[in-house]
C-alpha cells in the first residue's frame, strides 16, 4: 500500500490507527521537522489521532553513560513483546553542542528489539534539550500510542541534564544504576532520587551480584534518609541484569503497581492533565520565542542587544527590559 501524501492529513491518520510502521516513522519525522508547513500538518495531525491515544503505559528510563541502558530496554521490550505487548522505544541520542550531530547508535545496542515486528525503535537527536529529550518527544509518544503500541518507552540521555523533563512527561521514570555502594552514590543526585519511582541497580550478575545487592542497601537506606513521603507510592529499590535479563519481571511488576496505585488514587489522570497543561506553555514559550526573532520591530535591534551582553557591556537584565517595552509588555 503506498505511503500517504505528506498533507494529506485524514490518510495519514488512518494508516497511523493501522498501525503502519512506515507511516509512524514519516509522520514522527514531520513532527520533529522545523519548517511551517510541516508543523501546521503535524498539528492537524496530533489533533485528529487525539482520541487514539493516551493507553499505554508511559515509562521514561535514564542514567548515566556506560549504565547499560540500551542493553536493559533491549531484554525488557523483548520479555514485553514475547507476552504480547506492542513497545515503541523513543531513545534520545545526545546532540553535538557544536555541529547539532548525533551517533543515533541505539538501534545497534537494541538488535533483538529492533528486529522484532511487535518493537519500534526510534533514534532521535536531543538538539540540545534540557533533560536530553528531544524537542517533540511528547508528540511522538502519542503517535506512538495512535499506532497501537500499549507500551512506550523514553530512553534519556543520562547526562545529568535536568531528569524533571523526562518524568514531567510519563507515568513511571525509572533510573537505571551501576552496582556498588557508598562512593557509587555519592555521583546520585538529590534531586533524581525525590522524582524517581522505580530505582534499579543494573549488570547485578556474576561477580557483580553481591555488589548490586549492597548498592540496593544504600539505595533504600538513602531513600529513607530522604523522607520522601508520599501516601501512594514508596519508590521501589530492585536489582536487574539488562545482559541476563535476571530482576527484568520484578522491575516490570513494580512499573504496573505504580501505575495501578496511580490509576487507584486518581493522580495518573491527574499528573497526566497537568503534564498536558505544562506542554501547552512549553509549546506556547517555543513560539513566542521564535516570534520574538522574527518580529520586524526587534529585527535590527537584538542582534545588538546580543552583542552588547555578550561583550559586557550591557546587563542581560536591561537587554531584557527593552525587548520587553518594545514588545508593550512594560515591566515584568
Amino acid at each position: 500500500m503506498p505511503l500517504p501524501a505528506p498533507g494529506d492529513v485524514a490518510a495519514i491518520a488512518e494508516a497511523l490507527r493501522r498501525g503502519e510502521r512506515a507511516v509512524l516513522a514519516r509522520a514522527i519525522t514531520l513532527v520533529e521537522s522545523r519548517k511551517a508547513e510541516h508543523r501546521r500538518t503535524a498539528r492537524a495531525l496530533l489533533q485528529a489521532v487525539l482520541p487514539a491515544t493516551g493507553g499505554a503505559v508511559r515509562l521514561g528510563l535514564t542514567g548515566p553513560p556506560g549504565v547499560g541502558k540500551s542493553t536493559t530496554l533491549d531484554a525488557l521490550g523483548t520479555m514485553l513483546t514475547g507476552r504480547g505487548h506492542r513497545v515503541a522505544v523513543l531513545a534520545i541520542d545526545p546532540s553535538s553542542t557544536r555541529t547539532g550531530g548525533s551517533i543515533l547508535g541505539d538501534k545497534t545496542r537494541m538488535a533483538r528489539l529492533s528486529l522484532d515486528r511487535a518493537a519500534y525503535v526510534r533514534p532521535s537527536p536531543s538538539g540540545g534539550s534540557l533533560g536530553g529529550v528531544a524537542a517533540r518527544t511528547r508528540e511522538a509518544m502519542l503517535l506512538c500510542e495512535a499506532a497501537g503500541f500499549d507500551v512506550v518507552i523514553v530512553e534519556t540521555v543520562g547526562t545529568g541534564q535536568s531528569e524533571t523533563a523526562v518524568a514531567e512527561m510519563v507515568d513511571t521514570f525509572a533510573v537505571l544504576l551501576l552496582p556498588g555502594a557508598g562512593d557509587e552514590l555519592q555521583g546520585i543526585k538529590k534531586g533524581v532520587l525525590e522524582i524517581a519511582d522505580v530505582l534499579a541497580v543494573n549488570k547485578a550478575d556474576g561477580e557483580n551480584r553481591a555488589r548490586a545487592g549492597l548498592a540496593a542497601a544504600e539505595l533504600r537506606a538513602a531513600l529513607q534518609i530522604l523522607g520522601r513521603h508520599d501516601p501512594v507510592w514508596t519508590p521501589a529499590v530492585v536489582t536487574v541484569s539488562g545482559l541476563t535479563g535476571e530482576g527484568l519481571e520484578d522491575f516490570w511488576s513494580q512499573v504496573l503497581l505504580h501505575r495501578e496505585r496511580m490509576t487507584a488514587s486518581g493522580r495518573l489522570a491527574e499528573t497526566r492533565a497537568r503534564q498536558q497543561v505544562a506542554w501547552m506553555w512549553a509549546m506556547i514559550r517555543e513560539r513566542f520565542e521564535a516570534g520574538l526573532r522574527d518580529n520586524p520591530a526587534l529585527a535590527e535591534r537584538l542582534p545588538e542587544l546580543e552583542a552588547d551582553v555578550r561583550e559586557g557591556r550591557l546587563a542581560a537584565s536591561v537587554a531584557a527590559d527593552e525587548v520587553a517595552e518594545r514588545l508593550g509588555l512594560g515591566e515584568v
